[in-house]
């Protein structure tokens, strides 16, 4: 060390092979220190300015498909079950009560399966055919008697987005959703059949 305050001199060292290192440069203050750390922290590294230009928007990118997709495809899946869960819940409720103020049996089966399909294809599910998803009991033998209980449970699956019908074929990649519904045929109505 030098008499003076503050700077240090650095006396050149021999490497292995035999040759001696540069002088490195006085240091002086702070920000001598600072500067001194920062070379030869770079010089261990091997990096220099310049060189990482670009790196941020390739890890970002990297970051987003691996996060971000994940995410985006839970979100999709869990909007499309909600979606069928309101479905199938309106479905159920609107087929049942069509059914109980039909004026027979028949007709009854035939205004649930109407209720069934416009409830669906409400919340974007055309492709359903309302005797498969749809069944309907009664708590009497005679479904429309006065006082008794008409059921209507609504049961669909709901396939995963994006997965080909090939593979469905193979593994079952569908989330089922069921919704049942008792109506009360009314005390007061006529004998239906």
């Amino acid at each position: 060390m030098n008499g003076a305050v503050g700077t240090m001199s650095l006396r050149p060292c021999a490497s292995r092979r035999g040759r001696t290192a540069p002088e490195a440069p006085r240091i002086s203050g702070l920000r001598g220190v600072r500067a001194a750390h920062a070379r030869a922290a770079r010089r261990l590294t091997g990096r220099r300015r310049g060189r990482e230009e670009g790196n941020a928007i390739v890890e970002f990118l990297g970051a987003a498909l691996i996060l971000l997709l994940p995410v985006m495809y839970l979100a999709l899946t869990l909007g499309r079950i909600q979606a069928a869960m309101f479905a199938v819940e309106g479905a159920a409720k609107e087929s049942g009560r069509a059914f109980v103020t039909a004026d027979s049996v028949a007709q009854g089966e035939a205004r649930a399966g109407i209720a069934v399909s416009l409830a669906l294809d409400d919340q974007g599910f055309a492709d359903v055919r309302p005797a498969d998803v749809l069944t309907i009991s009664c708590s009497s033998t005679r479904c429309l008697a006065p006082g008794s209980e008409v059921t209507t449970v609504v049961r669909y699956e709901v396939p995963l987005p994006f997965v080909p019908p090939a593979v469905r074929t193979w593994v079952p990649l569908a989330v089922p959703v069921e919704a049942v519904h008792v109506s009360p045929v009314d005390v007061y109505a006529g004998v239906r059949s």
